[in-house]
């Protein structure tokens, strides 16, 4: 294909920072101190791959998808460029990051000018390739894979390529089949596809039986739907409260056939437009941007939160990192953990002491918070301090948090009395709060005579957890060890101050709101069983933060919905581990602006409630659903086993609601054999909902496999009441959380009161 072409694909025809990625340029590859050499590097001509010169024999080139890429950053912002390089050579370096567990690329450019040119040419080329509408990206990927089975690159197909291109879309058919649907397309009987043949063949794959039927039942205005044929759909079918100015705007919105927008009408490209948008989205719309109350005390919200953050991979022997704490912020995580040890050269180090997991400086680990904490979120980041530093190694974490921090940093409490409450997100906007011990009361802020000196504290440990865990010989530490508070790091905790639990009473006759407690799960997960009640009411007005067992060494999570349900707060999962669990917590901090703060239920909020999660007596929070969902069909599901040659996936949908114990349920599809492309199942469920505020819905395609468990191949989670009503298109995520293009499922959801 014409770059041209490609090109006009992208919307960035003519473009010269595309044309400048295009033609390429020498960049130096910066592996270690030692391994720094120079390679070539340009975009392919698909406007879709980077293409880079390689020394080895056997590879002279490799290649590899902008899609791969998470981000491109400027300067020396990995560790290996921090630790290979010089700071005089900052403004030459620049870093690819990649999606998942791929390693990063750093490159070093001849000049400053040319490292701004590739971080800014990448970055227009990947945000309009992520701007891409669905219905674009779709074409992209097809045509993308009819040039792979394009083998001879003469712009015709041939049988055989026919048959290995539908093997590339995930559909299998038979060799007479396969014939039919050559000969139908064959019109010119040269026995290959060229021009409007292959067009044709497009339009045979990309119909869609179950759109024509919808359709088919609205369109009433000459073969076409007129406005008001398409406001009884959104009456009648998406139960939207719409007026004929809604549907006038869909149609100015979607429609693609300007006589037909003229008219005031919709033809099937645009209603199939309109449902592969953020209009016919299974998400709300109206809660994808913020738009609950952030005004509401900071322990009214859920938080999306961080438990040893630093780690890449495993509890015990991996690596740590700065980057596990950007791709934490990034996901708009507004609690992570730093676990503080007195490191070499006077130099407070972060790592998960009694193991051999890596060490990484204190004071780079806040200097990148510091740069990426409000990147995707305005709301406020809580550091949470795991102490188990000397006093001058303290006094230097003081210090770095302060001067790298600066005027965000939250250093005395807000207003001009003695506080009584929480402040709110929205007041908190752009702060770091420290969470750690604290040598006295907040009122030390209003009381001059209350002056206090280093002291000696009770540190709490959850390092004592390895207990649990003599089998891996690590060293265990008493439950409580006197450590030395140095008064600057004291004096820094405003908010959130570390204590002891000693019980739901205790904590309401002698801790102040700003006093916190961390569970360990199993301590956690004890209370929400026995004391669900008293849970939910300390979680009114206090804090609480829920992490792992040490027991969970390979980093693996516990399921957060249970601390959510009796009001817990800070649910603190290791993010580095994609997992049911991570899902669950993606799909609960999806609405509100994917900004890392859920406002919780009015029933969790309010001291008159006796909420139980586990008993569900009458109540505010007791609003019966009946859930109704059928699973029409899927699109592209990707292949699992690309190596595999022949490899088809046979999927099947599995639906699963996560909420109070009542409410849990799990049901699935049969399995489709050998359709990843356009599989059809039409299998409807019920579900019976009692709490519907706390419900999560979790989508769940696999690759059946009858030896073996079966493959993930796309998930999806929201809460029940971000659901639309209605015929709705499902986006899909890999395993890791990142969007697959093009793939989804087509459902009919109904969330109606139950009889």
């Amino acid at each position: 294909m014409e770059e041209n072409h490609m090109a006009g694909k992208h919307g960035l025809e003519g473009d010269e920072d595309l044309q400048f990625l295009l033609d390429g340029g020498n960049l130096v590859k910066i592996r270690s101190s030692s391994w720094k050499k120079p390679r070539f590097y340009r975009l392919q001509d698909d406007c879709k791959t980077l293409w880079h010169e390689s020394k080895k024999t056997l590879r002279p080139s490799r290649t590899f998808t902008l899609d791969d890429i998470e981000s491109v950053r400027k300067g020396r912002q990995s560790e290996g460029l921090k630790k290979h390089t010089d700071a005089s050579v900052e403004e030459l370096c620049f870093s690819i990051f990649f999606k998942g567990s791929k390693k990063n690329l750093d490159l070093m450019a001849a000049s400053d000018v040319e490292a701004t040119r590739w971080v800014k040419a990448l970055d227009k080329v990947l945000n309009n390739m992520r701007n891409l509408s669905h219905q674009k990206k779709s074409e992209h990927w097809i045509i993308n894979c009819m040039r792979k089975a394009d083998k001879n690159a003469d712009n015709k197909m041939t049988l055989k390529e026919l048959k290995h291109f539908l093997r590339q879309i995930n559909v299998e058919v038979d060799d007479t089949y396969a014939e039919e649907i050559f000969k139908k397309c064959d019109t010119s009987n040269s026995d290959s596809l060229e021009d409007s043949e292959i067009k044709h063949f497009y339009d045979m794959l990309t119909h869609r039986e179950e759109i024509d039927v919808i359709y088919g039942q609205y369109s009433k205005t000459e073969g076409q739907m007129s406005a008001s044929d398409l406001l009884n759909f959104l009456l009648n079918e998406q139960r939207e409260q719409a007026t004929p100015e809604d549907a006038y705007k869909l149609i100015e919105k979607y429609e693609v056939d300007e006589i037909a927008k003229q008219k005031k009408r919709m033809t099937k490209d645009g209603f199939l437009m309109y449902l592969h948008h953020d209009d016919g989205s299974i998400l709300n719309p109206a809660h994808k941007p913020v738009y609950q109350d952030m005004s509401q005390p900071l322990n009214h919200y859920y938080i999306s939160s961080s438990h040893n953050t630093y780690l890449m991979e495993d509890q015990v022997k991996g690596p740590s990192s700065t980057e596990a704490y950007i791709r934490a912020l990034m996901k708009s995580c507004r609690c992570v953990e730093l676990d503080c040890w007195d490191g070499d050269n006077g130099e407070p180090v972060i790592y998960h002491g009694y193991t051999m997991t890596s060490k990484v400086l204190f004071r780079e680990v806040i200097q990148a918070i510091k740069d990426y904490a409000f990147k995707t979120s305005e709301y406020p980041v809580i550091l949470s301090l795991e102490n188990h530093c000397t006093l001058e190694q303290q006094k230097l974490m003081a210090h770095y948090l302060i001067s790298i921090l600066g005027e965000a940093l939250l250093s005395k409490p807000l207003g001009y009395t003695i506080p009584t409450n929480f402040p709110s997100p929205e007041e908190l906007k752009g702060k770091f709060l420290i969470k750690g011990k604290r040598l006295n009361k907040l009122d030390a802020f209003f009381n001059k005579n209350n002056t206090i000196e280093d002291d000696s504290v009770s540190e709490e440990d959850e390092a004592a957890d390895f207990k649990e865990n003599k089998q891996n010989g690590q060293k265990a530490k008493s439950k409580k060890s006197k450590i030395k508070l140095a008064k600057q790091l004291s004096d820094i905790v405003i908010y959130c101050k570390s204590v002891h639990f000693s019980g739901f009473e205790h904590a309401r006759d002698n801790q102040d709101f700003y006093e916190m407690s961390s569970f360990k799960e199993s301590k956690a997960f004890n209370l929400a069983d026995t004391s669900a009640t008293a849970f939910c009411h300390h979680n009114m007005d206090k804090l609480s933060r829920i992490y792992p067992a040490g027991s969970r060494t390979n980093s693996s999570n516990y399921n957060p919905v249970p601390m959510w349900n009796v009001g817990c707060q800070i649910v603190a999962l290791n993010f580095q581990t994609p997992s049911k669990e991570m899902h669950l917590n993606q799909g609960r901090f999806l609405p509100n602006g994917f900004c890392g703060y859920i406002l919780k239920p009015e029933f969790q909020r309010s001291l008159s409630s006796q909420f139980n999660p586990n008993t569900l007596t009458k109540g505010p929070w007791l609003k019966r659903k009946t859930f109704h969902v059928m699973v029409v069909s899927g699109q592209q599901l990707p292949k699992i086993n690309k190596e595999k040659h022949k490899s088809i996936v046979d999927p099947l949908v599995r639906v699963e609601v996560c909420g109070v114990p009542a409410d849990n349920a799990s049901k699935e599809t049969h399995y489709i054999d050998n359709n990843g492309f356009n599989p059809t199942w039409n299998e409807s469920f019920k579900f019976v909902i009692h709490v519907p505020e706390l419900a999560l819905v979790r989508f769940v395609v696999e690759d059946y496999d009858s030896t073996s468990q079966n493959d993930l191949i796309g998930h999806y989670c929201l809460p029940l009441t971000s659901v639309q009503n209605g015929y709705r298109h499902v986006p899909l995520l890999t395993k890791r959380g990142d969007v697959i293009c093009s793939a989804g499922l087509f459902v009919h959801l109904m969330l109606i009161d139950a009889k």
